[in-house]
């Protein structure tokens, strides 16, 4: 309804999809890796790099994911996601956005949605990640890019966290130079695997700093 929460029907604050108590209600991603966005126990120093990143950093130089991935922002995935809700994805979509520094906003030059194998995009009928990036791509002027995923590979699904990187491992390609900043999107981020892979595939085609954007992150038990 205009003028009210998309949580709880309260009135919203002026220009946005939530009320105050909700949006503070909401799973933020807080305390959270600066490199993987995986989160971090309460208590953890903010800023600290959790100890995989250490040990083996990721592709990208750093991730901004703003919520977890549990609660209302996990049924609104889902609705997003699988029933291709525009009412769902418009209220991430304006999280992220929200959520997304002024100084990162102006940082990337090109911008990189995690594409969908075609074969599972005409499964699905939906590209998320794409719907969300030609949003944001356009409120902001960024160029946007597109990746191609040329292997095939299994669901993500079940699979453990060193299964999940070795099964995306070369599954991405970009045709033609990228610019030196690039940031990617994704709507979910579970290990940062699928990222990973893909910033991979960004550095060969040029971009020499890539950032992982992302709405949500799986909680630190289920990475």
């Amino acid at each position: 309804m205009p003028g009210r929460c998309a949580f709880c029907l309260a009135p919203a604050v002026p220009a946005r999809p939530w009320c105050q108590d909700c949006f503070e209600s909401l799973p933020w991603n807080l305390p959270a890796c600066p490199s993987c966005a995986e989160p971090q126990p309460p208590g953890s120093l903010a800023g600290r790099r959790c100890g995989r990143c250490l040990k083996l950093p990721p592709s990208f130089v750093r991730s901004h994911v703003p919520l977890r991935y549990e609660g209302e922002v996990a049924r609104l995935m889902q609705h997003f996601k699988f029933s291709a809700s525009p009412r769902a994805g418009s209220i991430l979509l304006e999280l992220l956005q929200f959520s997304l520094p002024a100084d990162s906003l102006a940082w990337p030059e090109a911008l990189v949605p995690v594409p969908l194998h075609p074969s599972r995009a005409r499964e699905r009928g939906f590209d998320q990640a794409d719907w969300l990036a030609r949003r944001l791509a356009k409120r902001h002027g960024f160029p946007l890019r597109h990746a191609q995923r040329h292997r095939h590979t299994r669901s993500q699904r079940g699979l453990d966290r060193v299964e999940r990187f070795r099964n995306l491992r070369d599954s991405f390609q970009v045709v033609g130079a990228l610019p030196p900043r690039v940031a990617l999107l994704d709507d979910v981020m579970t290990t940062g695997a699928t990222l990973d892979a893909l910033a991979q595939a960004c550095r060969a085609a040029g971009a020499r700093e890539v950032e992982a954007w992302a709405v949500a992150r799986t909680p630190l038990s289920e990475s």
